[in-house]
């Protein structure tokens, strides 16, 4: 698949601009027709499985982790170069994946809580972001259909402010749906406030979602047990780095003193199951 983008097309200043203001930016047309086909094509057989197991989740909404391993198409959308080129203004270098799925709202699906996706970092607010979101249309979003609802500004607010956002019983009215045609995307900072919106409609609402995390940051998918070893052999540098292959430096992430980038090579055996070298 074919992901450059055509010279004058993706204004960056733009963008990161409308994130640090608003906490969120819309890229119209990340992917073309082609690349929607290929997505729903890779993404097919892995639909149709489980519905969530509680309310967050959703019990009508379908979803597919660890989506980064699951085809080609995904590899190349987790290094998209636009949303690279993004990630690189707010989060530190050595930054990491750390959630990969797929969403499927089914029709009937409620509206989903109001939340922050780095929450869990548990970081007094106001604060910059831990995390950027990624969500990728590959249907349509409209305000039927389960498109997601965002408060933007919300990324600036305290503590106390989001508290008292939650005892508001308006508080819905005043979230904004994120309606877009397909192939576009939402970037968004991590502690902007936000839901999956109700799908009134008849027919799922399909989108693909990638969060990015700090470096220093615990990643919400463990990739290290879910991602084979020769999968992760044959993905790209860049890729390797964004799974945690990588270092953090001076040394964060090292496998018993040496490059975790070491346990992808052929033969590699754990250094504790080595016989002791001697002098």
């Amino acid at each position: 698949m074919d992901l450059t983008t055509p010279a004058g097309t993706f204004d960056l200043e733009a963008h990161a601009a409308r994130i640090e203001r608003d906490g969120y930016t819309v890229l119209p047309d990340l992917l073309d027709a082609k690349a929607l086909e290929s997505v729903r094509a890779a993404l097919a057989p892995h639909l149709g499985g489980h519905l969530g197991r509680n309310a967050f989740e959703g019990y009508a909404t379908e979803r597919v982790y660890t989506l980064v391993a699951r085809g080609k198409v995904f590899e190349d959308l987790t290094e998209h170069p636009q949303i690279l080129a993004l990630l690189d203004r707010f989060l530190l270098p050595g930054y990491l994946l750390t959630a990969s799925q797929a969403i499927a709202i089914q029709p009937g699906e409620a509206a989903q809580s109001v939340h922050f996706d780095d929450g869990f970092y548990r970081l007094p607010r106001p604060r910059p972001a831990a995390s950027l979101s990624v969500i990728i249309a590959i249907d349509p979003f409209t305000d039927q259909n389960g498109a997601t609802d965002l408060l933007p500004g919300s990324h600036l607010w305290s503590d106390a402010e989001v508290e008292a956002f939650g005892r508001d019983p308006d508080a819905a009215s005043r979230l904004i749906p994120a309606v877009m045609p397909a192939g576009s995307a939402i970037v968004f900072q991590g502690h902007m406030l936000h839901r999956g919106g109700a799908n009134r409609s008849g027919a799922p609402r399909l989108a693909l979602t990638n969060q990015y995390c700090q470096p220093w940051g615990r990643t919400q998918e463990n990739y290290f047990l879910s991602v084979p070893r020769a999968q992760v052999r044959a993905m790209s540098p860049r890729l390797q780095a964004l799974l945690g292959y990588d270092i953090w430096p001076p040394f964060m992430g090292h496998v018993t003193a040496s490059h975790p980038r070491k346990v992808l090579e052929d033969g590699w055996v754990p250094p504790v199951l080595r016989p002791p070298e001697r002098p």
